[in-house]
């Protein structure tokens, strides 16, 4: 019994070093993708348990790595920062994430699981090197865009998604990048992590944020073959009005309306490209 209360507090701290929001989102996002797509309840639930393995991979990967610079930057919300979880149990965990995120990618066929372990390791490239390059968005580019092919390939027919697809996911993953980085840049830029938005500044990045998930809306409504029907035009006004105000937003700092923009365009791409699945191939 004395075991229990820290196996469950370490559970917890785990659950919260891994970036449980951004890994339940893309999970539930791509989960749903395959549902649509036409995977079935067996097939999208190998997606579901494969996509999350990976998702928490990085996140543990991470903070692992990052341990230092979030600690000088006073993260006391991120468990090994603030000392609750060793690095070394968080970079086990990476590692043990990763090892099962191999064998459940393969589920869906040789293709699929290849696809998509490219992903994950484009993911981790970011975190071993890329994020303090210019090259900082190339690793968001390929592993969203590479989710729409590990949805398609795993169908019976195992065919590749159309081009918009695949596009659209890598403009949302780049999107995402920029969006992310823009609440932190002065932060980020003091610990010595110079990506291309922070090299960029928040001036260029309040404004690239939204216009990149609004690209990826436009994407969406212009490129599936067949003229769009009442309901895309609408959800693209609807993500023009978000992005706009959030451009439009005041240039201080503290503003957050730039990076919430960002999220509610990033919203509408995401429901556009769950009401196309069934469309992709």
């Amino acid at each position: 019994m004395p075991l229990a209360p820290r196996r469950t507090a370490a559970w917890r701290l785990l659950l919260r070093a891994s970036h449980p929001e951004p890994a339940f989102a893309v999970t539930g996002f791509v989960t749903a993708l395959a549902v649509t797509a036409g995977r079935g309840t067996a097939g999208s639930a190998a997606v579901a348990a494969a996509v999350f393995a990976g998702q928490l991979s990085v996140g543990w990967c991470n903070d692992a790595l990052d341990a230092g610079r979030d600690r000088d930057c006073g993260r006391r919300d991120k468990p090994v920062a603030a000392g609750e979880l060793s690095p070394r149990t968080a970079g086990l965990a990476a590692a043990a994430a990763l090892a099962l995120c191999v064998p459940l990618s393969l589920l869906g066929g040789i293709a699929a699981g290849a696809v998509h372990l490219v992903g994950v390791a484009s993911a981790w490239a970011y975190n071993l090197a890329l994020k303090r390059t210019v090259l900082s968005p190339l690793p968001y580019a390929v592993s969203f865009g590479s989710l729409p092919a590990f949805v398609t390939l795993g169908l019976p027919d195992g065919a590749l998604p159309a081009w918009w697809a695949t596009a659209a996911a890598a403009l949302l993953g780049v999107g995402a990048h920029v969006a992310n980085v823009l609440p932190d840049i002065e932060d980020d830029l003091v610990a010595g992590v110079r990506g291309l938005p922070q090299r960029l500044g928040r001036p260029v990045c309040r404004w690239l944020a939204p216009t990149l998930m609004l690209t990826a809306v436009g994407v969406l409504t212009a490129g599936p073959a067949g003229r769009a029907g009442p309901w895309a035009w609408a959800l693209g006004a609807t993500a023009a009005i978000a992005a706009f105000a959030g451009m439009a937003a005041p240039a201080g700092t503290g503003s957050r309306r730039p990076f919430r923009a960002a999220m509610a365009v990033a919203a509408v791409a995401v429901l556009q490209l769950l009401l196309r699945g069934a469309d992709m191939t």
